[in-house]
């Protein structure tokens, strides 16, 4: 019987896993080019178990050095969006987002061009 090329590469993680929400328990640890195996049970940190769309999220993330405005721009979408997505990589990792600023949506509809600075002082003096 042959073996497909993509048969033999590593696959993701099937996380999240449908159904199932406690953490996976990883048994063995292979090392295919020195033929070293490890068995045992080790944990898997916060990282490894993220969605593939919070991963992708957070490479950028990192790729940008953390400007949120940055991600806005490479990913076309807006900045509460951005911020969105953010809180819920934090949440995805066991962190509770800090509490968002009011003023913070009138500042990017402002900086968008989306409102007047008159506007903008005007929901700022609420």
């Amino acid at each position: 019987m042959t073996r497909r090329y993509d048969e033999l590469m590593p696959k993701p993680l099937p996380l999240p896993f449908p159904g199932v929400s406690e953490m996976p328990l990883v048994t063995e640890l292979r090392f295919p080019e020195s033929g070293v195996t490890v068995q045992g049970e080790f944990e898997l940190n916060e990282f490894a178990v993220l969605s593939p769309e919070n991963l992708e999220f957070l490479r950028l993330y990192i790729k940008v050095r953390g400007n949120l405005k940055e991600v806005e721009r490479i990913l076309g979408v807006s900045y509460p969006t951005v911020r969105s997505r953010f809180d819920a990589l934090l949440r995805a990792i066991g962190y509770e987002p800090e509490e968002r600023d009011p003023r913070d949506e009138t500042l990017a509809l402002l900086e968008r061009g989306q409102i007047s600075p008159e506007e903008a002082l005007k929901r700022l003096r609420k």
